[in-house]
Protein backbone atom coordinates (compact mmCIF):
# COMPACT_ATOMS: atom_id res chain seq x y z
CA UNK A 1 0.00 0.00 0.00
CA UNK A 2 1.31 3.57 -0.94
CA UNK A 3 1.61 6.46 1.30
CA UNK A 4 -1.37 8.04 -0.63
CA UNK A 5 -3.52 5.05 -0.15
CA UNK A 6 -2.34 4.63 3.75
CA UNK A 7 -3.90 8.34 4.51
CA UNK A 8 -6.67 7.55 2.52
CA UNK A 9 -7.32 4.64 4.01
CA UNK A 10 -6.83 6.46 8.03
CA UNK A 11 -9.41 9.30 5.95
CA UNK A 12 -11.85 6.45 5.62
CA UNK A 13 -11.27 5.12 8.89
CA UNK A 14 -12.23 9.01 10.13
CA UNK A 15 -8.89 8.94 12.11
CA UNK A 16 -7.50 12.53 12.61
CA UNK A 17 -4.09 10.82 11.52
CA UNK A 18 -5.00 11.24 8.07
CA UNK A 19 -5.02 14.87 8.41
CA UNK A 20 -1.60 14.57 9.68
CA UNK A 21 -0.26 12.65 7.23
CA UNK A 22 -1.79 14.41 4.90
CA UNK A 23 0.03 17.75 5.61
CA UNK A 24 3.53 15.86 6.46
CA UNK A 25 3.17 14.65 2.65
CA UNK A 26 1.65 17.46 0.69
CA UNK A 27 1.92 20.82 3.18
CA UNK A 28 4.65 22.59 1.86
CA UNK A 29 3.29 22.05 -1.67
CA UNK A 30 -0.18 22.94 -0.77
CA UNK A 31 1.24 26.26 1.25
CA UNK A 32 3.23 27.64 -1.13
CA UNK A 33 0.64 27.14 -3.79
CA UNK A 34 -1.82 28.95 -1.56
CA UNK A 35 0.29 31.58 -0.51
CA UNK A 36 1.28 32.04 -4.48
CA UNK A 37 -2.53 33.48 -4.98
CA UNK A 38 -3.26 35.13 -1.40
CA UNK A 39 -0.05 36.51 -1.26
CA UNK A 40 -0.36 36.07 3.02
CA UNK A 41 1.01 33.91 5.19
CA UNK A 42 -2.31 34.08 7.73
CA UNK A 43 -4.56 33.58 4.53
CA UNK A 44 -2.56 30.68 3.09
CA UNK A 45 -2.63 28.81 6.30
CA UNK A 46 -6.89 29.33 6.48
CA UNK A 47 -7.06 28.55 3.00
CA UNK A 48 -4.86 25.04 3.59
CA UNK A 49 -6.47 24.23 6.39
CA UNK A 50 -10.29 24.32 5.07
CA UNK A 51 -9.01 22.52 2.02
CA UNK A 52 -8.22 19.79 4.84
CA UNK A 53 -11.58 20.20 6.09
CA UNK A 54 -13.09 20.07 2.57
CA UNK A 55 -11.17 16.92 1.96
CA UNK A 56 -11.72 15.15 5.08
CA UNK A 57 -15.78 15.82 4.36
CA UNK A 58 -15.32 14.43 1.11
CA UNK A 59 -13.34 11.14 1.21
CA UNK A 60 -15.23 9.01 2.01
CA UNK A 61 -17.21 8.37 -0.38
CA UNK A 62 -13.96 9.92 -3.07
CA UNK A 63 -10.63 7.65 -2.94
CA UNK A 64 -8.80 10.46 -5.39
CA UNK A 65 -6.28 8.94 -7.14
CA UNK A 66 -4.00 10.89 -6.96
CA UNK A 67 -4.51 12.28 -4.12
CA UNK A 68 -1.60 15.47 -4.80
CA UNK A 69 -3.96 16.19 -7.76
CA UNK A 70 -6.72 16.31 -5.58
CA UNK A 71 -6.18 17.96 -2.72
CA UNK A 72 -4.24 20.76 -4.15
CA UNK A 73 -7.37 20.98 -6.80
CA UNK A 74 -9.00 21.99 -3.37
CA UNK A 75 -6.41 23.93 -2.25
CA UNK A 76 -6.45 26.32 -5.45
CA UNK A 77 -10.26 26.54 -5.53
CA UNK A 78 -10.28 27.26 -1.80
CA UNK A 79 -7.34 30.26 -1.93
CA UNK A 80 -8.61 31.20 -5.44
CA UNK A 81 -12.39 32.06 -3.29
CA UNK A 82 -10.27 34.54 -1.23
CA UNK A 83 -8.09 35.92 -3.70
CA UNK A 84 -11.05 37.27 -4.91
CA UNK A 85 -12.74 38.11 -1.82
CA UNK A 86 -9.98 40.33 -1.07
CA UNK A 87 -9.42 41.77 -4.32
CA UNK A 88 -11.16 44.47 -4.26
CA UNK A 89 -9.54 45.08 -0.78
CA UNK A 90 -6.45 45.25 -1.90
CA UNK A 91 -4.83 44.40 -5.69
CA UNK A 92 -0.80 42.95 -5.08
CA UNK A 93 0.48 39.42 -5.07
CA UNK A 94 2.19 37.41 -7.68
CA UNK A 95 -1.74 35.97 -9.01
CA UNK A 96 -2.73 39.03 -9.90
CA UNK A 97 0.45 39.41 -12.13
CA UNK A 98 -0.29 36.29 -13.64
CA UNK A 99 -3.14 36.79 -14.18
CA UNK A 100 -2.63 40.43 -15.72
CA UNK A 101 -0.08 38.43 -18.20
CA UNK A 102 -2.63 35.83 -19.91
CA UNK A 103 -5.74 38.42 -19.49
CA UNK A 104 -5.23 39.42 -22.97
CA UNK A 105 -5.09 36.02 -24.53
CA UNK A 106 -8.38 34.62 -22.93
CA UNK A 107 -11.94 35.57 -22.73
CA UNK A 108 -13.49 36.31 -19.09
CA UNK A 109 -16.99 33.67 -19.07
CA UNK A 110 -18.54 35.53 -15.94
CA UNK A 111 -21.82 35.15 -17.19
CA UNK A 112 -24.09 31.79 -17.79
CA UNK A 113 -24.21 31.62 -21.21
CA UNK A 114 -20.46 31.75 -21.29
CA UNK A 115 -19.98 28.64 -19.45
CA UNK A 116 -20.24 26.47 -22.90
CA UNK A 117 -17.70 28.84 -24.29
CA UNK A 118 -15.14 28.62 -21.18
CA UNK A 119 -15.13 24.71 -21.19
CA UNK A 120 -14.86 25.11 -24.80
CA UNK A 121 -11.40 27.68 -23.98
CA UNK A 122 -10.31 25.44 -21.52
CA UNK A 123 -10.22 21.75 -24.18
CA UNK A 124 -8.24 24.48 -27.25
CA UNK A 125 -6.26 25.36 -24.41
CA UNK A 126 -5.14 21.89 -23.39
CA UNK A 127 -4.63 21.39 -27.24
CA UNK A 128 -1.95 24.37 -26.53
CA UNK A 129 -0.18 23.15 -24.14
CA UNK A 130 0.04 19.34 -26.12
CA UNK A 131 2.12 21.91 -28.61
CA UNK A 132 4.48 22.66 -26.04
CA UNK A 133 7.73 20.93 -25.59
CA UNK A 134 7.76 19.55 -21.71
CA UNK A 135 10.09 21.77 -20.12
CA UNK A 136 7.86 25.23 -21.46
CA UNK A 137 4.61 23.41 -20.50
CA UNK A 138 6.07 22.63 -16.88
CA UNK A 139 7.23 26.67 -17.11
CA UNK A 140 3.38 27.79 -18.20
CA UNK A 141 2.06 25.99 -15.48
CA UNK A 142 4.11 26.78 -13.02
CA UNK A 143 3.78 30.50 -13.45
CA UNK A 144 -0.19 30.13 -14.36
CA UNK A 145 -1.56 26.99 -12.30
CA UNK A 146 0.44 27.50 -9.38
CA UNK A 147 1.31 31.15 -9.36
CA UNK A 148 5.22 30.47 -9.06
CA UNK A 149 6.87 33.69 -9.57
CA UNK A 150 9.36 33.91 -12.28
CA UNK A 151 12.53 33.54 -9.75
CA UNK A 152 10.77 30.01 -8.25
CA UNK A 153 10.20 29.13 -12.16
CA UNK A 154 14.00 29.24 -12.85
CA UNK A 155 15.47 28.01 -9.64
CA UNK A 156 12.97 24.49 -10.31
CA UNK A 157 14.02 24.45 -14.33
CA UNK A 158 17.45 25.56 -13.74
CA UNK A 159 17.00 28.77 -15.94
CA UNK A 160 17.63 32.50 -15.44
CA UNK A 161 14.71 34.49 -14.52
CA UNK A 162 15.13 36.84 -17.86
CA UNK A 163 15.01 33.33 -19.56
CA UNK A 164 11.93 32.61 -18.12
CA UNK A 165 10.69 35.86 -18.95
CA UNK A 166 11.17 35.70 -22.68
CA UNK A 167 9.79 32.07 -22.94
CA UNK A 168 6.36 33.20 -21.20
CA UNK A 169 6.41 35.92 -23.46
CA UNK A 170 7.04 33.84 -26.51
CA UNK A 171 4.22 31.14 -25.06
CA UNK A 172 1.93 33.69 -24.77
CA UNK A 173 2.07 35.65 -28.34
CA UNK A 174 2.15 30.96 -29.86
CA UNK A 175 -1.04 30.79 -27.51
CA UNK A 176 -2.94 33.68 -28.74
CA UNK A 177 -1.75 32.98 -32.22
CA UNK A 178 -3.18 29.28 -31.24
CA UNK A 179 -6.44 30.54 -29.95
CA UNK A 180 -6.55 33.07 -33.47
CA UNK A 181 -6.55 30.09 -35.22
CA UNK A 182 -9.09 28.54 -33.58
CA UNK A 183 -11.52 31.67 -34.30
CA UNK A 184 -11.29 31.98 -30.34
CA UNK A 185 -12.90 35.80 -29.33
CA UNK A 186 -10.23 37.60 -27.75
Amino acid sequence: MTDDEKIIELFFQRDQKGIRELDNKYGKICHNLSYNIVNSRQDAEECVNDAYLGAWNAIPPARPDPLLGYIVKIVRNVSLKTYWRKKAEKRSGNYTIALDEIENCITDGKTVEDEIEVRELARIIEGFLDTLNLENRVIFMRRYWFADSYKDIAEFVGLTEKNISVRLTRIREKMKRYLIEREVLL
